[in-house]
């Protein structure tokens, strides 16, 4: 799978990765519909630290289609309102 955190890089997280990546998205939605900013900023950082870590950056040079898009890392709980619902980022 290949994440793009918005406004930083794209990285490659292997299959193993993913089940986890969706329990953190389930975490910042549910922290955006609980409305605290809070839970939201620690449930966010927590899921763009995970793809850091966890997934492998690609070279500047070599563009993949992504199957995420995170929102940038100082996104605000307003403008993740609109991307976090329903299901989620991360396809189920």
């Amino acid at each position: 799978m290949i994440v793009r955190i918005a406004t930083e890089a794209q990285y490659r997280l292997d299959d193993e990765a993913v089940g986890e990546l969706n329990e953190l998205d389930n975490a910042a939605i549910a922290a955006c519909e609980a409305g605290s900013e809070s839970s939201f900023r620690s449930a966010y950082d927590r899921l763009v630290s995970f793809v850091r870590e966890r997934g492998s950056a690609l070279p500047d040079d070599e563009l993949a289609q992504s199957d995420v898009i995170l929102p940038p890392p100082d996104v605000s709980i307003d403008e993740a309102r609109a991307e976090f619902s329903g299901e989620g980022l991360i396809p189920g």
